[in-house]
């Protein structure tokens, strides 16, 4: 289990678990990073990272995606 930071880019990966508070994994939730769903790294550029979750793409900060567990 790693966080999604460090996975390499272009792979898929399942998501085991969310870290952090309550509203922190809500709002995670809310755009669709939930336990079980497939994930995959678009872009690492810097301090952000685009990621494809279901049939979507979002932009979230590494401190954020930290906390994504695959």
């Amino acid at each position: 289990m790693l966080p999604i930071t460090m996975a390499d880019k272009e792979k898929v990966f399942k998501i085991i678990k969310i870290n952090g508070r309550d509203s922190v994994r809500q709002h995670l939730a809310e755009l669709g990073f939930v336990p079980d769903a497939e994930i995959r790294v678009i872009a690492d550029n810097g301090g952000n990272m685009i990621l494809q979750v279901k049939s979507g793409r979002v932009a979230i900060d590494k401190s954020m995606a930290n906390r994504i567990m695959v």
